[in-house]
C-alpha cells in the first residue's frame, strides 16, 4: 500500500508594517493589495502617492468655473421663479451653516420629520453633528461676532439639551401601567 503523504502549506506574512509601524525590511516595494477605501485620517498620513494640493492657479480657476455656473444657476432660477426667486437667500453664510447644521441634528433627534411620516432617530448622528458644531464652537473662538457666537451657543445649548432628553428616554426602562 502507498503511504499517503502529506501535504503542508507556508506561512507568508504579507503585512508591509511591524507592530512598531515601521516598513518591515522584507516587504515589497510595491504590493498587489488594493489600497484600503478608507480616507487618511490627516493630510500628514496620505499615501506617499498622492497627487499634490491644487495650485493657486487651479484654484482660481475653479473659483471662476464654479461662479459662471453659480450664476447659470441662478439666471435659470430666475427665468422659471421669477420675482419668487432671491439669489441673496441662497447664499451661504455662518448663520444658514449653522442653522442647517441645527436642523440636522433635530432630524437625526427624531424632534423634526415629514409629516404623516414617523420620526427616525440617529442618536449616534445626532451626537456627530452636535460633536461638529462643538468643534466649530471651538475652533472659531475668538474670530465671530458677538451675533454669530451667540448663535452657535444657543444652538449648542439647545441641542444638547435635546440630546439628553433623547437619550433618557430611549435608555428609560418601560414602566409599569397604573394598577399592577
Amino acid at each position: 500500500m502507498a503511504e499517503k503523504q502529506k501535504q503542508g502549506f507556508t506561512v507568508s506574512d504579507r503585512r508591509l508594517f511591524t507592530d512598531e509601524g515601521e516598513l518591515r525590511p522584507d516587504a515589497k516595494e510595491e504590493s498587489s493589495a488594493p489600497e484600503p477605501a478608507t480616507p487618511p485620517a490627516s493630510p500628514e498620513a496620505a499615501a506617499p502617492n498622492a497627487s499634490p494640493p491644487p495650485t493657486a492657479e487651479e484654484q482660481r480657476e475653479s473659483h471662476a468655473a464654479y461662479q459662471t455656473a453659480h450664476g447659470k444657476v441662478d439666471s435659470a432660477l430666475s427665468d422659471a421663479l421669477g420675482a419668487q426667486h432671491r439669489p441673496e437667500a441662497l447664499q451661504a453664510s455662518f448663520d444658514s451653516f449653522i442653522a442647517s447644521l441645527y436642523m440636522s441634528a433635530m432630524l437625526q433627534l427624531g424632534l423634526l420629520h415629514e409629516q404623516g411620516e414617523q420620526p427616525h432617530v440617529d442618536i449616534v448622528g445626532a451626537r456627530h453633528t452636535i460633536d461638529t458644531l462643538a468643534m466649530l464652537e471651538e475652533k472659531t473662538r475668538g474670530n465671530l461676532s458677538e451675533s454669530e457666537k451667540g448663535l452657535l451657543q444657543d444652538t449648542l445649548f439647545r441641542l444638547r439639551m435635546a440630546f439628553v432628553e433623547m437619550t433618557n428616554a430611549l435608555t428609560r426602562p418601560p414602566q409599569n401601567p397604573p394598577g399592577k
